[in-house]
């Protein structure tokens, strides 16, 4: 007998439907307006169509002038500088291959960038990271501007990346797209380790040829790195949201399975084009189920908070109004299954080897917490996806997954969960709402309520640290790190001394209006402050001293003033001025800053 789905994931699917009502049925028919009776490419005029295949082998410029014969467009984030990205170098060869052999053809369309966000944290450069994702989704427009194509295919891993891959591809949503991923590098030097010896660096007792050490021994080859940051919770969510074929997500690179997946995705694209037997446009996969899915899958993964954005912006290109009160509600009735670094020591090699996706899936369809009616890319629906791919002599199968988990420190079943909510909170109160991620977060450390010390930047904040001066509770507010202010960036490199302070008896929290993304660590970090400062959020009138209580727990956050005093205050601080917020490409983005639209509508700088 199907299981029923949760009565509250199903209201807040519901919900999500009558929101998005007349946006969703404009998007669905813009993408219908785009379907034509025949590949697209059959529209385009003789110049047009000559120069569209001019460098094609003579059999495919043969089959592009006909009307029977798929062409798919591959649209790569290949580099050789990023890990992640850089076995995707042999792919578009795979590709081509598998898609010929499935009677299709197949041209590199477009390069997207790819940048890294581990590589810039703390430096000029992550002042450009959100908005990357933006340039990315433009960037696939624009390789998929020439019709010429019945499909996609996305190659694609890394933070933002992913993320701007799906817009994009949504305003093309009238094709079929299959996400290919690269898989994570071998695991290295132990997290607990790695951990340890950053904090050791920030109190000053190792050097920096020992951390650097440290470093090289986590990211040490191709691959994804292996923690469960953004980059992985990219993974998680397309599987679960239908976008890769089951399993895909955690196979390493290098492997002939993973090349059997790759060359797989080829071939099944052909047959989701409407030339193929099982149509199947991103437009129409991406409903209100499939995002539902999505965040199920990042609560019950204690995923990554950079999420809270992209998703909002995904389902806003697709015509749907995803919201933070739908992450909330559905994180009050979504077990926490894995402990996974930054929220426990292991990383996404062991939660592979402990059952993986088929296994979380699994639990989380027999729970009713997910759609199991979903359409995929991979089979019929998202039950198909309660299975882990296989090479055997008779090729590529997909077996049943794991009915136990391998490994209970690492993945647990729904009834054996290691906490009965969901790794995100929001808190709200006289400053906004904002984000917290608790399931990195001791229980005991989840309120905090102490006096505010006050930045306006997180080289500030170090400097404080360096110099002794936070040695007690405290609520570290950094503001104008909004997207309006300087792009939102990531302030990683603040949990170590921020770690260091609570492991010493204090009672510490971040409040910001910037990120910390899928590496938050076990201090109580309330982010994505909307409004941020720069738009004249209640950040900018907090002072030194004020007290701020932080109550995860109960979604409580405000400062503890009195009401007529605080709002008489005047702004103090500032974003960056235009002077100081040149170099490193910065002030190309200057319009991105003046356009951006906040976090809780997905700090994108386009409405789709």
């Amino acid at each position: 007998m199907p299981t029923s789905l949760h009565p509250v994931v199903a209201r807040v699917t519901e919900r999500l439907a009558a929101r998005s009502s007349a946006r969703r049925t404009a998007y669905l028919a813009r993408i219908a307006d785009a379907v034509q009776a025949g590949p697209a490419r059959t529209a385009l005029g003789c110049a047009n169509l000559a120069h569209g295949f001019a460098a094609c082998a003579p059999t495919d410029k043969i089959a592009l002038r006909g009307t029977v014969t798929p062409n798919i467009a591959i649209v790569s984030a290949y580099n050789d500088m990023l890990s992640a990205h850089q076995p995707l170098q042999d792919y578009p060869a795979v590709l081509k291959r598998a898609i010929g052999e499935a009677g299709g053809t197949a041209q590199f369309a477009g390069g997207v960038p790819a940048m890294c966000d581990g590589i810039t944290q703390g430096r000029a450069g992550m002042e450009l990271s959100l908005f990357s994702r933006d340039v990315v989704a433009m960037a696939t427009a624009v390789a998929l501007s020439h019709d010429m194509f019945d499909g996609a295919l996305l190659l694609g891993v890394c933070d933002k990346i992913v993320p701007g891959l799906v817009i994009g591809a949504l305003s093309f949503g009238h094709l079929p797209v299959i996400l290919v991923p690269a898989g994570p590098m071998h695991s290295g030097l132990p997290n607990a380790r790695k951990a340890k010896v950053r904090k050791l660096f920030a109190q000053g007792q190792v050097g920096r040829e020992e951390l650097l050490e440290a470093e090289a021994a986590s990211y040490h080859s191709p691959g994804t790195c292996t923690f469960y940051g953004t980059a992985n919770s990219n993974q998680m969510l397309m599987e679960v949201m239908g976008l890769h074929l089951p399993g895909a997500s955690f196979v390493p690179p290098g492997t002939e399975l993973r090349e059997a997946l790759t060359a797989e995705a080829g071939r099944r694209v052909t047959e989701l084009t409407a030339l193929g037997g099982s149509h199947t446009p991103i437009g129409e996969l991406l409903d209100e189920r499939a995002f539902v899915n999505g965040v199920v899958a990042l609560l019950a993964t204690g995923g990554s908070t950079n999420h809270t954005l992209h998703l909002v912006a995904m389902a806003a290109a697709a015509g749907l109004e995803l919201t933070w009160d739908d992450f909330d509600e559905l994180s009050a009735v979504t077990p926490l299954l894995t402990r996974l670094y930054p929220n426990g020591t292991a990383d996404v090699n062991h939660f592979h080897a402990a059952g993986g996706t088929a296994f979380l899936i699994g639990e989380l369809l027999d729970a009713g917490l997910l759609h199991a009616d979903a359409r995929t890319v991979g089979g019929k629906t998202l039950a198909d996806y309660r299975t882990a791919p296989r090479l055997g002599p008779d090729g590529l199968t997909w077996d049943p997954g794991p009915k136990e988990s391998a490994d209970r420190e690492v993945l647990r079943p729904v009834s054996d969960p290691f906490d009965t909510h969901g790794g995100l909170h929001t808190v709200h109160g006289n400053l906004g709402r904002a984000v917290v991620k608790v399931s990195a977060v001791d229980a005991a450390h989840r309120t905090v309520e102490a006096p505010a010390r006050v930045f306006d930047s997180q080289q500030a904040l170090q400097a404080a640290f360096e110099a002794g001066e936070l040695d007690r509770d405290v609520v570290a507010v950094v503001r104008y790190q909004g997207p309006r202010a300087n792009g939102m960036p990531e302030l990683h490199k603040l949990t170590p001394p921020l770690s260091v302070l609570q492991d010493r008896g204090h009672r510490v929290a971040l409040v910001t209006d910037g990120r910390m993304s899928g590496a938050s660590g076990s201090v109580p970090a309330a982010i994505h402050l909307s409004p941020e400062a720069a738009a004249g959020g209640p950040l900018a009138r907090v002072r030194d001293g004020d007290v701020i209580r932080l109550d995860a727990d109960r979604g409580v956050l405000e400062v503890l003033v009195p009401a007529e005093e605080f709002a008489a205050r005047e702004p103090a601080g500032g974003a960056p001025g235009a002077d100081e917020q040149t170099g490193t490409g910065r002030e190309l983005f200057a319009a991105f800053r003046r356009a951006v639209g906040p976090a809780e509508q997905g700090a994108a700088v386009f409405t789709p």
